[in-house]
């Protein structure tokens, strides 16, 4: 693609994203779970949001209501989803573990000790899916904050062919999303306690996945 396509390109199809997008998600029938750990998290000021790669599109359109920062690849790719981000009202910082990595959860950090709310894709920007990264522990550990791991599941829906099986739900499905209970991190951590909560966050997110995706209807998750 050329320069000036990709100008153009990241110019307009966010936005055309946005507009058409936030129309289809509001036609679905959204049932909330946990709004107990959610309103612990409001109450604490600010916290660290949790979520698989296969989640991001409605996520982002979900917690649009909410002061937050999102982490965003680095990438050319990667511009696309911070101008998304940036129309859903969230403010960005730009890398992975793979890019940028330190300077990245850096900025995080600062901004939710701002109080602003941190939303994480769990499982990173390349994978491996429904594996947790430690970003999300780290970022916790260094601000304060609680996390809080978020998943939801539609009964119609359309995935697509990629490592994660990004999914979108289709108009007017049924749809369930849950704010799990908070973890809290020291903000001292070890090799080992990091993995432990790593693994702990990891186990909650499959675990809310798994239960929600069964109870519409699909036994072996999207």
């Amino acid at each position: 693609m050329s320069d000036l396509l990709y100008k153009a390109s990241v110019a307009v199809a966010p936005r055309l994203y946005v507009a058409l997008s936030s129309l289809w998600f509001s036609t679905c029938r959204l049932h909330v779970r946990g709004q107990e750990n959610l309103s612990k998290m409001l109450a604490h000021g600010s916290g660290v949001a949790p979520f698989w790669h296969y989640s991001v599109f409605y996520m982002l359109y979900h917690l649009r209501r909410y002061p937050g920062v999102a982490m965003v690849s680095a990438s050319k790719d990667g511009e696309y989803i911070a101008r998304v981000a940036g129309l859903l009202n969230f403010e960005t910082v730009r890398g992975s573990s793979h890019r940028f990595g330190v300077r990245a959860l850096k900025g995080m950090v600062d901004h939710v000790r701002q109080g602003k709310h941190a939303g994480i894709v769990a499982d990173g920007s390349q994978g491996p899916a429904l594996k947790a990264q430690p970003g999300a522990i780290l970022v916790a550990a260094k601000s304060g904050a609680p996390i809080m791991p978020i998943a939801w599941a539609a009964k119609r829906y359309k995935a697509f062919n990629s490592w994660d099986r990004t999914v979108i739900p289709l108009p007017f499905s049924p749809m369930i999303l849950e704010y799990g209970e908070l973890i809290w991190v020291a903000p001292e951590l070890t090799a080992e306690t990091l993995e432990q909560q790593r693994q702990q966050l990891e186990n909650a997110l499959n675990s809310m996945r798994r239960r929600l995706w069964t109870e519409l209807g699909h036994a072996e998750g999207h």
